[in-house]
């Protein structure tokens, strides 16, 4: 599968503001994620994380601001029309498919029957390391390996954006390291522009250029990884890290 003439573009959330209901506090998004980068979303549970993605991948309006990718303004545009591949931590697999389907979701219906499209379906599961794992379904793979197809077709939608929802939650510390290792290797040769919810500082400072710091709904620092960790002035980054 060819990715070539993919670019990596930049993320900005221009004054965004949302709330759920009339009820709810308003959330406040403002935040430019460069083009190419690796950026780490983290806060405490209920900060507004999972807002932000479902913003970004359009599960969810804002009521005023623009979010744009590159030169676009993706603000009102359905998911499936925006530049962006969602992977969740539940990997929504189909227990009924068997894998090479599941991938196969990710690609249009027409191209999906293609025997080029069979061949982008091998093709990105040898990519995450499941090459001839075709016909078995998601019963039958450890959290890992089920991790691993939604990567793949992740790969197959072929967009310059990707978002992992927690991806490495539910995996020990052999695997998360080779999750880890594959979100890397995949971003550099994907030219993607890639967001990662996670809990974990050691997500962060493995593979991420940046740590965009969410709380009660609002980005409280947005800045490269190892700069973070060295902030001393955010009371509610040291209670998050555990360093007060």
């Amino acid at each position: 599968m060819s990715m070539s003439g993919m670019t990596s573009p930049a993320i900005e959330f221009d004054d965004v503001r949302f709330r759920y209901d009339r009820g709810a506090p308003e959330m406040a998004f403002d935040a430019m994620i460069p083009a190419g980068s690796i950026t780490a979303v983290m806060g405490p549970s209920g900060s507004g994380k999972s807002t932000l993605f479902a913003l970004l991948a359009g599960f969810e309006q804002p009521q005023r601001g623009e979010i744009r990718i590159g030169t676009i303004d993706i603000t009102r545009l359905a998911p499936a029309e925006r530049p962006i591949s969602v992977v969740f931590q539940d990997n929504n697999l189909f227990a009924h498919l068997d894998v090479a389907a599941n991938i196969a979701l990710g690609q249009g219906a027409r191209e999906a029957k293609t025997t080029a499209g069979k061949e982008q379906v091998s093709d990105a599961l040898a990519r995450v390391g499941l090459g001839g794992f075709e016909r078995r379904r998601p019963a039958s793979l450890s959290g890992g390996e089920r991790q691993r197809v939604a990567m793949a077709r992740a790969l197959v939608r072929a967009k310059p954006v990707l978002l992992l929802d927690e991806p490495f939650a539910a995996l020990g510390p052999g695997l998360r390291e080779d999750m880890r290792a594959l979100i890397a290797n995949l971003h550099v040769q994907n030219a993607l522009t890639t967001l990662i919810i996670t809990h974990q500082p050691e997500d962060s400072r493995a593979i991420c250029d940046r740590i965009l710091y969410v709380e009660q709904g609002s980005i409280r620092a947005n800045e490269p990884t190892e700069s973070m960790f060295r902030r001393a002035d955010l009371a509610g980054w040291r209670d998050y890290l555990g360093t007060n």
